[in-house]
């Protein structure tokens, strides 16, 4: 099978690749503004890197030419902070891009592409306290909003031309080398910093529980979804969630003190992200991921941290 990951440099976009290396596939490219292979240690090999812009129509076209991919994974987007200041390259790159890729799909007739989307399509509104697949779609944010037109677009150009479009909603993903401001971003720098003997402080409460997954699953159910055999597919779009119950804030320092025990952290509550994040975070709902296609997240809390902490160590130049 040959694939191209947009994104493919970047936080899932290199796992995703990982994962396809490390199960013998070969005919892989990735496609980024900066395909930079850092992450790829021991990789190098085996993927073809191309430069480009998603938000640039001519750019996907050849990197879909050049490729020639099976399956497209499309990761390439900005994140939430960067989209709020900057909302017209948000729209270029998170909507124009998402466009882009499914017509350069249409073009040159590859069967499948696999979307990132996110959470932040739910935002504000929701009764309860549990988010599942057929939640009220109201996005506060850009980034949400352009996530949403991508899950909207996939599902036209697969009713329409016959696309094998299909698309995940992740939650927080932690893992070493998050670099995008964000207001969820506190659970990897907790723990990277810390593996790096330099003090943290959290800004929310201890009680706040926001839904998490670890990267090496993050990456995973992307190509798990791909895989899935066609006529199990039915929701298209779905939440994908970590560890259940979904951890507090104060549950992960914890776990951070055991496995870095002379870690300094503090919690200083920012008032204000405070109430973004508990008005807007809600539990996940992800049973259709796991009954339609066989989902079953396996990393526990302890785990995570415990991986996260030795990636940092052995391999520090990656995370400078």
């Amino acid at each position: 099978m040959s694939a191209l990951i947009t994104g493919g440099a970047g936080f899932i976009g290199a796992e995703v690749v990982r994962i396809l290396v490390e199960r013998g596939e070969t005919r892989l490219a990735i496609f980024s503004r900066n395909p930079k292979l850092d992450r790829h240690s021991g990789t190098i090999g085996d993927v073809d890197a191309i430069r480009g812009d998603v938000g640039v129509f001519s750019h996907v076209l050849d990197a879909v030419s050049k490729a020639k991919p099976d399956v497209i994974y499309h990761f390439g987007a900005m994140l939430s902070t960067p989209s709020e200041e900057d909302p017209a390259s948000s729209i270029q790159t998170n909507a124009m891009g998402t466009f882009h890729v499914l017509e350069a799909a249409r073009i040159f007739g590859v069967r499948k592409v696999i979307f990132a989307s996110s959470i932040g399509v739910f935002g504000s509104g929701i009764e309860g306290d549990v988010i599942d697949d057929f939640t009220i779609q109201r996005p506060v944010f850009l980034y949400g909003a352009t996530k949403l037109f991508g899950e909207h677009l996939g599902l036209f150009y697969r009713r329409k031309y016959g696309i094998d479009f299909r698309g995940l909603r992740y939650p927080s993903v932690i893992g070493p080398g998050v670099r995008s401001p964000g207001v969820v971003q506190y659970t990897s720098w907790l723990i990277e910093e810390s593996a790096k003997g330099n003090p943290y402080t959290m800004k929310v409460s201890p009680e706040l529980r926001v839904p998490v997954m670890y990267i090496k699953e993050a990456g995973q159910a992307a190509v798990q979804l791909s895989d899935a055999a066609e006529e199990e597919i039915k929701t298209v779009v779905y939440n994908v969630d970590g560890m259940k119950p979904t951890p507090s804030a104060k549950d992960l320092v914890s776990a951070v003190e055991k496995n870095v025990p002379s870690t300094q952290i503090n919690f200083d509550v920012d008032t204000n992200l405070q109430a973004i994040l508990g008005k807007f975070v809600k539990q996940m709902d992800d049973s259709r991921a796991r009954a339609e296609w066989g989902w079953n997240p396996t990393y526990h809390l302890d785990r995570i941290v415990k991986e996260f902490v030795t990636e940092i160590k052995q391999h520090p130049e990656r995370y400078d």
